[in-house]
């Protein structure tokens, strides 16, 4: 019998792949409520799975995993972020991942994540097999496609879906935005809320009133937003896979992003891949999205192409073969 983490599930880039994956499995939830993120779960979930026998098998969609467990386990990494982006950190999940993770790694049955950017990270930093670390990629919901209908902005915009998260590149996506000198009509607009911050170097750039935070967005009104922007801009200093630049693409909209960690492996050549530390390259290329044509369509035909090749049944059933062979 699979017992599986459902806790996991929500609208953030875990929550979706825990709930398209789990939709598809036939599985038994786990009898417990904590947060699987926090690193004192790794003992309530042990404990939750005291019961399990050899012949079951224990999956989880996420990082967490238990301290012990009579089943053998697989789990998710999706990127080791908390790793190689110390500001996303602190000292507890550091010696969360240098002791507890690793010894995870070293015990699992098989590691699943989403990319081989990040396969290559997880090997070379838990010194796995590389045989045990298996990418099963993401995949793009049907909702995500050109046609539909369009988020309502009085205006023409850049979108930049983030968090405020430093790895994001807020900061120089502001001051790239600033120096591209595009028509005063575009704005910059920014899932999530305003920092104070963020909003100060958009107001030493003088764009102030050009930056817009359209807060929390609920994923069923995600494609309008992509459909309504003239460009997705991505220039992340680290992702483990990169899903809104799928998103993006599936939505016909033109995409910028990074030409490191996983996302030139996710774009191919379906997006103008920039230097994500240089203003320059960065504003250029917002430039060249919004002003020529023929770059916007031959990003939106190759985007939505591109795009195609991710999906969520492809993911499920990689997954499903790995549980169904006990990992």
């Amino acid at each position: 019998m699979i017992y599986a983490d459902q806790r996991w599930i929500g609208n953030h880039g875990i929550g979706r792949f825990a709930r398209h994956v789990l939709a598809e499995l036939d599985y038994h939830p786990v009898s417990i409520t904590s947060n699987p993120a926090a690193p004192s779960d790794s003992l309530r979930l042990s404990l939750a799975l005291r019961n399990l026998t050899p012949g079951d098998l224990f999956f989880s969609p996420g990082y967490n995993t238990p301290l012990f467990c009579p089943a053998p386990f697989v789990f998710a990494i999706h990127d080791l972020g908390h790793v190689f982006c110390p500001e996303n950190s602190n000292p507890i999940i550091r010696l969360y991942y240098a002791t507890i993770m690793k010894r995870a790694c070293r015990r699992a049955a098989k590691i699943l994540t989403v990319s081989e950017f990040t396969k290559t990270q997880i090997i070379d930093w838990s010194r796995v097999p590389p045989e045990k670390v298996i990418n099963v990629g993401c995949g793009v919901d049907p909702a995500y496609q050109p046609q539909g209908d369009v988020y309502g902005m009085p205006f023409s915009y850049l979108l930049c879906v983030s968090n405020r998260k430093k790895h994001k590149n807020e900061f120089r996506v502001v001051e790239a935005f600033a120096k591209a000198e595009l028509d005063d009509q575009i704005h910059l607009v920014f899932t999530g809320e305003p920092t104070a911050g963020l909003m100060n170097w958009a107001e030493r750039q003088h764009i102030k009133s050009r930056i817009d935070f359209v807060g929390e967005v609920p994923e069923a009104r995600l494609p309008s937003l992509y459909r309504g922007a003239l460009a997705l801009i991505f220039p992340s200093l680290y992702e483990g896979f990169g899903l809104p630049v799928l998103e993006a693409m599936a939505c016909g909209t033109p995409v910028v992003t990074s030409n490191v960690t996983a996302l030139p492996e996710l774009a191919g050549d379906a997006a103008l891949l920039v230097d994500p530390t240089s203003i320059h390259e960065t504003s250029a290329a917002m430039w060249n999205v919004t002003i020529d044509n023929s770059v916007r369509i031959r990003l939106r035909e190759k985007g939505v192409a591109r795009a195609t090749n991710f999906t969520w049944q492809r993911t499920c059933e990689r997954i499903r073969q790995i549980l169904d062979c006990g990992g």
